[in-house]
């Protein structure tokens, strides 16, 4: 069925651009947290800097990662989806929209996969 295999490349080209630009979000945060000394960092939901940074890390390069090879994809897009949702609507919420912006793209793009999970070309899918 020529819909199905363009909705699998369709959730590929998806799953590499979301998980693949969050990456270059998250890999500074990442060096950040081995880089030693005091951690300055935002703590938008009253967590600690220390535990929300390596909240955004998990999120940013862990879940992304498993977003780009498509494993557990539907999982992996829901810390993700919740990280952005703090940016645009606790930490950029009194910014205007230009600079929200971005953020509720990455949004829309992890509600989808979310729904949509990884498609064909991703781990763990059984062949039909």
């Amino acid at each position: 069925m020529p819909f199905k295999k363009n909705h699998d490349l369709s959730l590929l080209i998806l799953r590499l651009v979301a998980g693949g630009f969050m990456l270059t979000h998250g890999i500074p945060k990442l060096m950040k947290l081995f880089a030693g000394g005091e951690i300055m960092f935002p703590d938008p939901i009253g967590v600690g800097a220390t535990a929300s940074l390596i909240l955004a890390v998990f999120s940013e390069v862990i879940c992304a990662g498993a977003l780009v090879i498509g494993f557990k994809t539907r999982l992996a897009a829901i810390p993700l989806a919740i990280t952005i949702f703090v940016a645009a609507f606790i930490v950029h919420l009194d910014d205007p929209f230009g600079k929200k912006e971005m953020a509720l793209l990455y949004l829309a793009m992890y509600v989808v996969l979310m729904i949509g999970g990884g498609g064909k070309y991703s781990l763990g899918i059984k062949k039909s």
